[in-house]
């Protein structure tokens, strides 16, 4: 799925390239849950990361840590990663915002579960 936003491809554009097809990656598998389950997304920047809202869901952004690698986060007032590190303890988690991965290595599968539930946390 191409990125529509010129804002949100400019920002993908100035990651590091060798963390671009990870981000991007995430980006697929966001779009991916999205698509599956019929929840509608809005792509934006949110504190200059491409971010994917859904009306009845927290926000995911997308971005690279200090640290390096890239990283998927979530609003850390929210249980989804004490949720998820409870399924996934050997991932690398910074604290309750975010997972952050090595550029060597796909994101697993479990993140799938992650972002389901960060797009429909707001369901009643």
């Amino acid at each position: 799925m191409d990125i529509v936003d010129a804002n949100v491809a400019a920002a993908f554009s100035a990651f590091p390239e060798d963390v671009q097809a990870g981000l991007l990656g995430l980006r697929a598998r966001i779009m991916a849950v999205a698509l599956a389950e019929g929840i509608e997304l809005e792509e934006a920047l949110r504190w200059g990361q491409p971010a994917y809202l859904a009306a009845k869901g927290s926000t995911i952004r997308l971005g690279v840590p200090k640290t390096g690698g890239f990283a998927i986060y979530t609003h850390c007032q929210t249980s989804l990663m004490s949720d998820f590190k409870a399924i996934c303890p050997e991932l690398n988690f910074e604290g309750n915002r975010a997972v952050h991965f090595v550029v060597a290595e796909a994101p697993p599968e479990a993140i799938d579960l992650l972002i389901h539930a960060a797009l429909t946390y707001h369901r009643t």
